[in-house]
């Protein structure tokens, strides 16, 4: 049988790791912020291999003020590889001299330290965890990120994906606080730069002056299409956006979801076709009735099919999809708006 005196002496003896755990605390850890060595704590609890159950509630209780919790413990080798991991109820309920090799979870879910603290949160949403150990290089524990830390995670990240998609450069920190200088300087850079983009749809319409000209009628009709386009795309960015951060959409969907935002864009613009022809009819005739019909069809689609299109090319170029935003995408679909409507009112009118 053997006694508590047994492990005193292992490589993980209580002191030594105690150590071990104060060292990493005044040192650094020296990983990239964002990822999961930047957001881990060195204080766990740690468990020999070689323990009973009873060996290890003791180790614990010696442990327990010093750990950052004690509901997870971790089963290390002399290396400090990972081995396996232990609930402490499943401890509590084992029998005294049960060895916890037995009774320890094998198969266990972990991340290295330059996993990005997303993945990791998403790791412990997925699956419920109480913590996800932390392994380095070499695969040894270094450390656990927790589920609080990881809600602080999510926190954060929704935060700045709301803030970039409102086209505000970074995290103003607390909203209440935030004097107006900062607020001004958060958001004038997208705003300036937009302001530039929306030339573009002064353009379009400086193109198209005889058309414009010889029915001005058509004028009534340019903002209800290029909003309904911008609007159609807003929607389509955000719930791009939404599936790329969480994990429900990667780059491999992109040609899946295009066949399918084009049906829905379809439906979608056929109806608010149908909605504003009557108006059409009733301000300009026929003709107008066609214009707006057929230019609402095409203007919606090519604004859902920029907005859902924009996250995955920022993507693909490690940006943050987050950037392509609400008035990003609906100042593209605008300027495209103008350029539709007015093309397809040429057209038909023969000018």
């Amino acid at each position: 049988m053997q006694h508590s005196s047994d492990f005193c002496v292992s490589p993980l003896d209580l002191r030594q790791a105690a150590q071990a755990r104060r060292d990493d605390l005044l040192h650094p850890h020296g990983y990239r912020e964002g990822t999961a060595g930047y957001l881990m704590t060195s204080e766990y609890s740690c468990l020999d291999a070689g323990l009973t159950a009873s060996q290890a509630i003791d180790m614990l209780r010696r442990e327990a003020a010093d750990a950052e919790t004690i509901y997870q413990s971790y089963v290390l080798d002399e290396q400090r590889n990972l081995r396996g991991t232990l609930s402490l109820r499943e401890l509590i309920l084992a029998a005294p001299e049960q060895p916890i090799e037995q009774i320890m979870v094998h198969k266990v879910i972990c991340v290295c330290t330059a996993t990005r603290q997303e993945e990791v949160a998403r790791l412990i949403r997925q699956h419920d965890l109480l913590a996800v150990p932390v392994l380095d290089e070499g695969g040894r524990l270094v450390g656990l990120v927790t589920c609080d830390d990881a809600l602080d995670v999510v926190v954060d990240e929704a935060t700045e994906d709301f803030h970039k998609g409102a086209s505000i450069t970074n995290h103003v920190g607390n909203l209440r606080d935030a004097t107006v200088s900062l607020l001004y300087r958060k958001r004038v850079l997208w705003l300036v730069l937009l302001v530039f983009g929306n030339l573009f749809s002064g353009a379009g319409i400086a193109a198209f002056e005889e058309t414009i000209a010889a029915h001005i009628v058509l004028v009534f009709f340019l903002p209800l299409l290029v909003d309904s386009g911008g609007n159609a795309g807003a929607q389509s960015a955000t719930l791009m956006v939404r599936g790329l951060a969480t994990g429900e959409v990667v780059m491999r969907d992109w040609l899946r979801m295009l066949g399918r935002e084009c049906g829905v864009a379809l439906a979608l613009g056929a109806t608010m076709a149908v909605a504003v022809a009557s108006l059409g009819a009733l301000r300009g005739g026929v003709d107008v009735a066609i214009i707006v019909a057929s230019s609402m069809l095409v203007i919606v689609l090519l604004g859902s099919l920029i907005g859902m299109s924009l996250p995955f090319m920022f993507t693909k170029l490690k940006l943050d999809p987050a950037t392509a935003s609400g008035p990003l995408v609906t100042s593209i679909a605008d300027a495209a708006g103008v350029l539709v409507y007015f093309g397809i009112a040429s057209y038909v009118l023969g000018i």
